[in-house]
């Protein structure tokens, strides 16, 4: 059973959106105006829907719209790969096509890549030394104008048995991004292989383990942000930080998805921490282990919040709005989702989820850096509010919460509706549903759940 949970999880599984009302323990506690203007991001460039919703949304003077880039002036091989990004990635598939120009292809193609290289790690029905030695040589594939592989039986297939056309764009990008996504694609591959038949033990390995899956494809977007010139060159010269967010958004998936992938017959938990509270990990599924099963996982929880710290860093480094909206979506939709399932027992008997209209309200919010802090630090104190006195974590959880607590205070609250003219409020209504009707789209029954930023 191969070990590695969805290689490109910085771009899926984030969103995990679900209908209905919302329960005490789950409500957002966010308004829904908008956030003062960061005043030092650079405006982006896209095609037009509506630039005064995009204002509301945004808190910026006079910016560009945040849609969707027209294919009228695309090549017909580059508006398949678009196509497979959209059939492939329902979550980021709006906000990668919400980037900047050059940049946005260079995303998509190395969204395309990996996607493709995680199909092959996917598929159990390839012999284990054949896609060992496909696991090691995919970044020689992207020169290969023939290469593609017809015998994969899973669902994402396609970008394999299509790939000389993912490969045709990927040359044609520039060599600055081509070097990137080639260099990315070969260390994910080693490590991909590396955990083919090896179970996450200790908690240095969870971390080296979401670096392969995750963590890497921080450091390439990171790279690939700097090579566009859209970002300082620092950004792409540090590896610490973009690995941090990484593993950020993968240990949150990780914890969320126990019970799925327990079903799966798929463990990433690590026996570090779930041996000192079962003897087998398959033990937190039964009812009279419950006690035990919530103490494992709000340890977890707690070595995923020590990231936060860095992702606070990263983000504030940004200048472009498109970058900024790319990553900082994703990581407060982790913070609301580890909010959710801190101390919950549900994590065990279900699927814990994101209410559509707190994402919505998270999409429309996290536009600039002040925002993310308000955000993180009020999903913070809803997590301190529920921290159990007698839990084994309880004194470390609340040392890294008040450390977030510190670093998220803000004096920048969200604007009442109020004081917003009727334009600015139908523009925002337009923006909601917009988003609305694309979260729709994520509430399909599970087997439509993207699977993995």
């Amino acid at each position: 059973m191969a070990c590695c949970k969805s290689a490109v999880s910085l771009f899926k599984r984030t969103f995990l959106i679900t209908h209905g009302q919302k329960s005490s323990s789950q409500r957002s506690r966010l308004s829904t105006g908008i956030f003062q203007d960061r005043g030092t991001v650079k405006e982006g460039r896209y095609s037009i829907i509506n630039k005064s919703a995009c204002a509301y949304a945004t808190g910026f003077p006079s910016p560009q719209s945040v849609c969707f880039p027209s294919q009228e002036s695309m090549s017909p091989s580059l508006r398949i790969c678009y196509q497979y990004l959209n059939q492939t990635s329902r979550s980021f598939a709006a906000v990668i096509q919400a980037l900047d120009d050059e940049l946005r292809h260079a995303v998509c193609i190395f969204y395309l890549v990996l996607r493709a290289l995680d199909t092959v790690e996917d598929d159990m029905t390839i012999p284990l030394p054949e896609k060992i030695s496909m696991l090691h040589n995919f970044h020689s594939y992207l020169y290969d104008a023939k290469w593609k592989y017809t015998e994969s039986r899973e669902k994402d297939r396609r970008v394999l048995e299509d790939f000389p056309t993912i490969t045709l764009e990927f040359r044609k990008l520039a060599q600055v991004y081509r070097d990137v996504i080639k260099d990315i694609c070969q260390q994910m591959g080693r490590g991909m292989a590396e955990f083919l038949e090896k179970k996450v033990g200790t908690l240095a390995e969870w971390d080296r383990y979401c670096h392969y899956v995750a963590g890497l494809v921080g450091i390439g977007l990171s790279r690939l942000f700097s090579a566009s010139e859209l970002e300082d060159p620092i950004l792409g010269q540090d590896t610490r930080l973009p690995n941090s967010m990484g593993l950020f958004l993968q240990k949150t998936n990780i914890i969320r998805d126990y019970l799925e992938d327990q079903q799966d017959g798929r463990e990433f938990w690590p026996k570090e921490v779930w041996e000192k509270y079962a003897q087998k990990l398959t033990d937190f599924a039964v009812p009279e282990n419950l006690d035990s099963a919530v103490k494992c996982l709000n340890e977890l929880v707690t070595n995923a919040l020590q990231h936060v710290p860095d992702v606070l860093t990263y983000l504030s480094r940004l200048k472009n709005q498109s970058v900024f909206n790319f990553c900082a979506i994703p990581q407060v939709m982790a913070m609301a989702t580890l909010a959710a399932c801190y101390n919950n027992p549900h994590v065990f008997s279900d699927v814990v989820k994101i209410r559509k209209g707190q994402a919505v309200t998270l999409m429309m919010g996290a536009t600039n850096m002040e925002a993310v802090k308000t955000i993180m630090h009020q999903y913070c104190k809803e997590i301190q509010l529920r921290i159990p006195m007698s839990d084994p974590s309880t004194t470390h959880i609340q040392e890294i919460t008040g450390n977030i607590s510190r670093l998220t205070l803000t004096n920048s609250p969200f604007v009442s509706r109020a004081y917003l003219s009727p334009v600015y409020l139908s523009c925002a209504m337009l923006l909601v549903a917009l988003s609305w009707q694309y979260l729709s789209t994520l509430s399909q029954p599970s087997d439509e759940y993207i699977k993995g930023l």
